[in-house]
C-alpha cells in the first residue's frame, strides 16, 4: 500500500499570530502626532514604545518562521503547496516588500524617537536588521510566491541555512504552541 502525498501548507499556522506591522505602527503613530504639547507626546510615546518594540519583535519572529518552515518544505518530496493565496496573481515587487521595507525604515528612525521622546540611547540588533534584509530577498527571488505551486518552487537565499533543515518543523510547532512568534528570535543563528 502507497501512502499519496496530499500537499504542503503555505502558512503552518502563523497567520493568527501576526499583525499588519505598517498599519499598527501607522496608528499608534497618528494616535500620538493628534497631541500638540510635547510633554503629551512624550507621555503617549512612552505608552507605546515597548508595544511597537514588542509588535517587531513579533513580525521578526514570524519572518523567521517563514525561513525556517520554507527551508524545511525543502527538504521534503515535491509536493502541491496548499493554500497558498499568492499563487496565480499578478507580481508587485513594491507591494510585495512594502511590509518589510517599513519595517527597515523603522529600524532606523524608531531609534531617533526614543532619543527624542524619552532621551535614551537605542538600537535594533544588528542581526534582526540583517534578517529583514534576507527576508526581503527571499521575497523578491520567488516573486512573492506568485509561481510557486509546489515546494520544489521555492527558492532560498544563499544566506539561509538548511544543514538541520528537517528539525524546523518541530521549532515551529513548539512554538505555535506558546501562540508567541517572537520566540522564534531564539533561532535568528539557527536560520541565518
Amino acid at each position: 500500500m502507497t501512502t499519496s502525498l496530499k500537499g504542503l501548507e503555505f502558512d503552518p499556522g502563523f497567520a493568527p499570530y501576526i499583525l499588519a506591522f505598517q498599519g499598527t505602527i501607522e496608528y499608534l503613530y497618528m494616535d500620538l502626532n493628534r497631541f500638540k504639547n510635547f510633554s503629551q507626546k512624550k507621555l503617549k510615546f512612552m505608552q507605546y514604545n515597548k508595544k511597537m518594540i514588542e509588535i517587531f519583535d513579533n513580525n521578526i519572529g514570524f519572518y523567521i518562521g517563514c525561513l525556517l518552515w520554507a527551508a524545511y518544505i525543502k527538504t521534503q518530496p515535491k509536493q502541491e503547496i496548499l493554500s497558498n493565496h499568492c499563487f496565480g496573481k499578478t507580481y508587485n515587487e513594491e507591494e510585495n516588500t512594502s511590509e518589510t521595507d517599513f519595517m527597515i525604515q523603522f529600524t532606523e528612525l524608531f531609534p531617533k524617537d526614543m532619543k527624542y521622546f524619552i532621551g535614551k540611547n537605542f538600537s535594533f540588533e544588528e542581526e534582526k536588521i540583517r534578517l529583514l534584509k534576507v527576508y526581503k530577498e527571499f521575497l523578491i527571488i520567488n516573486k512573492g510566491f506568485v509561481e510557486s505551486k509546489y515546494n520544489t518552487d521555492i527558492i532560498l537565499p544563499e544566506s539561509v541555512k538548511t544543514e538541520n533543515a528537517t528539525e524546523y518543523k518541530d521549532i515551529i510547532d513548539k512554538t505555535l504552541k506558546t501562540e508567541d512568534l517572537s520566540k522564534l528570535i531564539e533561532q535568528l543563528s539557527t536560520v541565518i
